[in-house]
C-alpha cells in the first residue's frame, strides 16, 4: 500500500484547555512518529544546502472530538478490523504523571475503562481511517 492510500488523523477532545490541547497533539505526533516510522520522508536539503529533518509524508488532519466520542472510537480501535492501524492514545492517566515510570505503574492499575482520553492518533489505510473518522469536524482554536 503506497503512501496516498494512507491517512494520519488525529482527534482530541475540544473541551480541553488550549495547552493541554497543544501537549495532547504534540505527545500523540511524537508516538504516531514510532509507530509509523515509514510515514518520516528523508532529510531534505535547502537551496542554501541546509538540512531539514524529515517529516510526515501525509498530511495530519487534526478533528474535533469530546470525552464521549474518544472513549467509543478507542474501544472501536481495539477491534480486531482495526489491528493493523497505528495507534497512539494520551488520558488523564498519563497526563497525571510526572515520569514516565510512573505512568508505568499508573496504567497497570488502571483498567481501560477508567481511562479518559484527551486525544487519540491513527494513521493506516485511508478507507478505514475515514470510516472511523469522516463524519468528524476540524478542530479549530
Amino acid at each position: 500500500m503506497s503512501q496516498s492510500d494512507k491517512k494520519c488523523v488525529m482527534v482530541i477532545d475540544a473541551n480541553l484547555p488550549l495547552g493541554v490541547i497543544a501537549n495532547t497533539s504534540a505527545i500523540l505526533g511524537v508516538s504516531i512518529g514510532k509507530q509509523a516510522p515509514q510515514a518520516v520522508g528523508a532529510d531534505v536539503l535547502d537551496a542554501s544546502g541546509m538540512t531539514h529533518p524529515g517529516i510526515i509524508t501525509v498530511p495530519i488532519t487534526v478533528l474535533k472530538g469530546d470525552e464521549s466520542l474518544l472513549k467509543t472510537l478507542r474501544a472501536r480501535l481495539y477491534e480486531p478490523e482495526y489491528a493493523e492501524m497505528q495507534v497512539a492514545d494520551f488520558s488523564n492517566v498519563a497526563q497525571s504523571c510526572n515520569i514516565y515510570e510512573e505512568y508505568i505503574l499508573s496504567a497497570a492499575e488502571t483498567p481501560e475503562r477508567e481511562h479518559t482520553y484527551y486525544g487519540v492518533a491513527i494513521y493506516g489505510d485511508k478507507k478505514k481511517v475515514n470510516r472511523l473518522t469522516g463524519f468528524l469536524p476540524l478542530l479549530r482554536a
